[in-house]
């Protein structure tokens, strides 16, 4: 499974920006699709998770503000990122698991795509 992430740049605080992940290659399925992030000196954390049935999970700090989706026909994923803080500042990661029958889902990772918010 390969990931391709889009859509990241420089905004001003307040403003908004929409990821998109796209997933190509051989598989059956994808189950969670989600992103994470990860700031200059710190852990990559969980910003949003979607399920393959369309159950969502935020993260408190991007809670009311960003709003991630999915089209499982396209196997893309997509975060839109509004109200957006300085404290979003980091590189933005897509993960998909991929749906393996009989075995444990199997997780990939984008390449990473940098969103910086200036005040």
């Amino acid at each position: 499974v390969q990931l391709q992430a889009s859509g990241g740049g420089l905004v001003q605080a307040g403003g908004s920006l929409r990821l998109s992940c796209a997933a190509s290659g051989r598989f059956f399925s994808l189950g969670h699709m989600g992103w994470y992030r990860q700031a200059p000196g710190k852990q990559r954390e969980l910003v949003a998770v979607i399920t393959s049935g369309g159950a969502t999970t935020y993260s408190d700090s991007v809670l009311g503000r960003f709003t991630i989706s999915r089209d499982s026909l396209k196997n893309t994923v997509s975060l839109q990122m509004n109200s957006l803080k300085p404290e979003d500042t980091a590189v933005y990661y897509c993960k998909a698991a991929k749906i393996q029958l009989g075995r444990a889902p199997e997780d990939y990772w984008g390449q990473g795509t940098q969103v910086t918010v200036s005040s």
